[in-house]
């Protein structure tokens, strides 16, 4: 094991989570009303309703399955289902999810390029997330077609041995990833990239879930009366 691979997988974990969790603290701290989303949907309805839409349900659920699968000890989910069936099940769901956040987020990468006035007010830091989400989601993917290749479910223990190892602050977690496929390591390392530049993007927005829209109360909402006209006869 070199010194690089002993940095990428073991050291910078922390580094880009301690900055994930400090600079999100200290820009709601320091500048709480640039904690938002930034939504350019006043500027242009077009594309934005299915491109955000399709992102978020798709990026959701691969989110939860990565929470899921990598966290989830070996011991407990083998009471129900092997390793190989473990594996074949994240690929069928991720792969089916995965499609559909790639769907909504060209649709949005394109509408931020090429609509003039979403790409006026837009910054260079939108597109490069963009652009970052996009490498990160087609790593991810080609990820489902190198594990084709081996469905015996050895590598999938490995990841998630790895991962549970940092959440858990134990020493030899890169020595799980060491041996496996680059398409592996570069979507562990962009990953962590995009926590650690989260706290200074838009991306800092995924702390604000509105759990609350689920009990808030309706909101009411009338139709202005027309003005009485002067001089009109009784």
């Amino acid at each position: 094991m070199n010194y690089l691979d002993q940095f990428a997988f073991q050291l910078y974990p922390y580094i880009a989570m301690a900055v994930f969790f400090i600079g999100s603290w200290a820009r709601f701290d320091r500048a709480m009303y640039t904690w938002r989303t930034g939504s350019s949907q006043l500027l242009s309805s077009r594309g934005m309703r299915w491109g955000s839409n399709l992102f978020h349900i798709g990026i959701l659920i691969v989110l939860g399955g990565h929470l899921v699968g990598l966290l989830t000890p070996h011991a407990v989910y083998e009471l129900v289902i092997t390793a190989p069936q473990k594996q074949l099940l994240a690929m069928v769901v991720g792969g089916v999810f995965g499609v559909i956040c790639l769907a909504g987020l060209l649709i949005l990468l394109v509408r931020r390029l090429f609509n003039p006035r979403v790409r006026a007010t837009g910054t260079t830091g939108d597109t490069v997330i963009l652009v970052l989400l996009l490498l990160q989601l087609l790593l991810g993917l080609y990820s489902i077609v190198i594990s084709s290749r081996h469905m015996d479910g050895s590598v999938m223990i490995a990841l998630a041995e790895w991962a549970q190892h940092i959440v858990t602050f134990r020493w030899g977690a890169a020595s799980y990833v060491i041996g496996v496929h680059w398409i592996y390591k570069a979507h562990i390392f962009l990953g962590m990239t995009l926590f650690l530049v989260a706290p200074f993007t838009r991306l800092v927005h995924v702390w604000s879930i509105p759990v609350s829209y689920l009990w808030r109360p309706y909101q009411v909402v009338r139709r202005r009366q027309a003005t009485l006209r002067y001089g009109a006869r009784d």
